[in-house]
């Protein structure tokens, strides 16, 4: 979720290139594939709407300062344009602004919203990921069918985040890099912290190897809560000279005091005292 300002800033060109291009004149149908650039296989234009006054009512809930002032708006333009496009793109900003403000439960909510028009939006479906393996609790009697619903979302955003992007036309190909980078990053983490929280010897092996993929994808921006859950994974393996090393990473990433940098010296201090141990 720290993350979450990153995203918000390499994305929201969707909404912008829906500005920028307006509504077709009275009688014209909206281009296939105007202002799209290649993401992959496949090609995704940018929804478009189809008439004026849908287009007008669409920037005006586009302009919505907060997420719930957003999402009642988006609920309104869903009401009077039931076959618009263009609600996708009104989620979708919720969605983020929820994730921004670390609202999980809201950023899910908006995100199954947006899977409701468009079941491969990699955005979605990892957010959705997110917020569904964050509810998981130990005493639930469909935990297991939660975590695999969790993890086939975040799978399925591994694949469709390179063939289901909306990419405006003159996009910098950084950004969509590190927008790629960024999901598949998160979609990992995921996984691999739905099997952390199985908290088995195998699956903590899976939860290992989910979440070196995770700081693999992006690893510009190590993200110290999957650094720490990979440090506890391999403690957990009695693998402590990889843990010692990526606890010792997780250190540098936090500040002490914070909740994350305090687990993360807890276990650093305790993986030193093992390691130190051993070597007596």
């Amino acid at each position: 979720m720290k993350r979450a300002l990153v995203i918000l800033l390499l994305v929201a060109f969707a909404a912008v290139a829906v500005a920028q291009q307006g509504a077709p004149a009275q009688g014209q149908a909206p281009a296939q594939g105007q202002g799209t650039t290649p993401a992959g296989p496949a090609v995704k234009r940018p929804p478009q709407a189809k008439t004026q006054p849908e287009f007008d009512a669409f920037k005006a809930a586009d302009a919505s300062p907060d997420a719930a002032g957003l999402e009642k708006a988006s609920a309104d333009f869903a009401t009077k344009f039931p076959e618009s496009e263009l609600r996708v793109l009104l989620y979708k900003k919720a969605m983020r602004m929820y994730q921004n403000s670390n609202n999980v439960d809201k950023m899910g909510e908006m995100g199954q919203k947006v899977l409701t028009l468009d079941g491969d939006d990699p955005e979605a479906l990892v957010n959705v990921a997110q917020s569904l393996a964050a509810h998981i609790r130990g005493s639930d009697i469909d935990r297991d069918q939660k975590m695999s619903e969790a993890v086939k979302l975040a799978e399925k955003s591994i694949e469709t985040v390179e063939t289901d992007l909306v990419v405006p036309a003159g996009t910098p190909q950084a950004n969509i890099d590190a927008y790629k980078s960024m999901l598949k990053s998160t979609a990992y983490s995921t996984i691999g912290t739905v099997y952390f929280n199985k908290d088995t010897k195998d699956d903590y092996k899976k939860a290992e190897d989910n979440l070196r993929k995770s700081i693999d994808a992006f690893p510009s921006q190590p993200d110290p809560v999957t650094v720490l859950r990979l440090a506890i994974a391999l403690d957990k393996q009695d693998k402590y000279t990889d843990a010692l090393e990526q606890a010792d990473k997780a250190v540098k990433l936090t500040q002490d005091g914070t909740q994350v940098g305090s687990l993360a010296r807890k276990e650093l201090d305790r993986l030193k005292k093992l390691t130190e141990n051993s070597i007596k």
